[in-house]
């Protein structure tokens, strides 16, 4: 199992982008959280088995259509979420 907190920057806000990560995260059968940030970023936790988990991030990489992805920082962490796929409240 992997578990990662992903911060991705660019155009990603009002894009749709939490809905679109939340579908792929249910196709790919990845768990964690998506949620906008104050900075204009969108932080994401995923959990699973490692192949979900780097192919979450690569579509992370591109985000839906209306996205411009800028710049995707992954770093390793603990899962504090449950094993589902939630949208969370913006901080």
């Amino acid at each position: 199992m992997r578990h990662v907190r992903v911060i991705v920057s660019g155009a990603v806000q009002g894009v749709g982008f939490r809905y679109a990560a939340h579908d792929a995260a249910a196709r790919l059968g990845v768990a964690g959280w998506v949620r906008n940030r104050r900075d204009g970023t969108v932080e994401a936790e995923l959990h699973g088995e490692e192949g979900r988990v780097d192919r979450m991030i690569d579509w992370l990489r591109k985000g839906p259509a209306a996205a411009h992805v800028e710049r995707v920082e992954v770093s390793e962490t603990t899962p504090t979420g449950p094993l589902s796929f939630d949208i969370r409240e913006d901080v």
